[in-house]
Parts: C-alpha cells; structure tokens; sequence
C-alpha cells in the first residue's frame, strides 16, 4: 500500500471510529447531487455499506424493509459517483454528495423529494406575525437558474436525442465557447442599439450558454455565487 493510500486509508478509520450509529447499527444518509446541490434521496447506511461505498467510489445502504445491503443503481443502471462524504457536529448523520448516472428515485423523477406542499403566501405569512426572510426571497427570485442548472446536468448525462443542449455537449468546449463568443458579442450589440427587447433575449441566450460551460467544466454556479459573495465583503478602497 502506497503511502497516500495508508495515510486515506488511516483517516477513514479515525472518522468512522466518532460515528454514533443508532440503536439499530444505522446512520441516516442524505444524498445530494454535487452539482446542482439538489437533494435526490435518503437513506440509511450500516458499517458495511460505508465501508462498501467508500471501497467502490459508488453508494450503498442498508435496506431496512428487506434487510440486505443494497448498491444503488445495481439494477437499474442508476448509480451515484461518490464526490465526498460529510457527518455532522453530532456524528449521526451523513451528507453524501454524488454525480448520479440517471434518476435517483424509483419513480424515474430526478430527486425522490418531487411531491411539494403548498405553503401560504408571504403576504399571509406577515398578517400572521410572522416576517419574510429576504434571503429565501431572493432565492426564489433565482430559482430558474438553479432549475435551468439541474436540466443542464440531466442533458449532459443522458444526451436526449434532438436536444441542443445535447448537440452543444457532443461537440464539444470548443462549440460550447464559440457559442459564448457569438451571444456575447450580440449582446452588446443590443445594447448598442438601445433595444432592451433584443438585449432580454440576448441576455437569456447568453446566460444559458455560460451554464452549458459550466457544467462542461464541472464547475457549479454555486462556486460563481461563492466567489461574487466574496467580492462584495471584501473591504472597498475607494
């Protein structure tokens, strides 16, 4: 064994000596998708399913109505690339993050939390007492780009065919970054000429083709939003 390999290997160890199974031997998993951040399913893991999913780079767990291990995607073709795995301050929880081959639920939706209840207005919400948080307003505002994101990556992955998203993918960065070139350079122009009706669809254009880069590049628009984050709480000089 490599160096490298025994120092990972006896950094597992060490982890996993801290974690406070439940008092069935279990440990609940979340499962999350390492690009997009969407949370695709929960489960829950026994010693040897961690041991498994960390051995083979793939999830496992423990099914608890049939009372076997269970490789996820062993069947089906589904599987989940493992990209980390985190426990929490108590250590009885993980957070697993993956690059899915496929969707994670049964149902064949991309995420099994699918099935939304409706909450009331934020409007309703302050007549009740209660205050809107003007942080998850704003996310609401955003939510298209993480939407568009999640498609992105499904394209990617399962290259449908006649998509243009799955054509860009096919042809490559190169495709990809002409394409950038040509809706920036049209956006200015639209611009130029003071039309803000050419400039919303150039402007569209242009901001989903970045996100075709992106996720060319794996690199997620949450490290984009990280790094303008950053930059505003940097002190200013002027």
């Amino acid at each position: 064994m490599s160096e490298d390999k025994k120092d990972i290997a006896q950094i597992q160890q060490e982890a996993l000596s801290g974690i406070r199974w439940n008092e069935a031997g279990l440990l609940p998993a979340v499962v999350q998708d390492a690009r997009t951040l969407e949370v695709l399913m929960f489960a829950y893991m026994n010693p040897e399913s961690l041991r498994l999913s960390l051995e083979s780079g793939q999830t496992w767990f423990w099914s608890r109505s049939r009372s076997e291990l269970w490789h996820k995607g062993g069947t089906s073709g589904n599987t989940q690339a493992i990209t980390s795995i985190h426990y929490d301050c108590d250590s009885d929880t993980l957070l697993v993050k993956v690059v899915p081959e496929g969707p994670a639920c049964h149902t064949g939706e991309n995420s099994c939390f699918f099935r939304e209840i409706p909450l009331d207005s934020p409007a309703t919400a302050e007549a009740a007492g209660g205050t809107v948080n003007s942080a998850a307003a704003g996310h609401d505002r955003f939510a298209v780009l993480g939407e568009l994101e999640r498609v992105i990556a499904e394209r990617e992955v399962n290259r449908p065919e006649g998509a243009y998203t799955t054509y860009l993918f096919d042809k490559g960065v190169d495709k990809i970054l002409k394409k950038v070139g040509e809706e920036a350079s049209e956006t200015i122009i639209a611009a130029k000429n003071k039309d803000n009706a050419e400039l919303r669809l150039e402007v569209s254009d242009l901001i989903y083709h970045l996100l075709v880069l992106l996720q060319e590049r794996k690199l997620p628009l949450d490290e984009i939003l990280k790094e303008l984050s950053a930059r505003h709480e940097r002190p200013r000089r002027d």
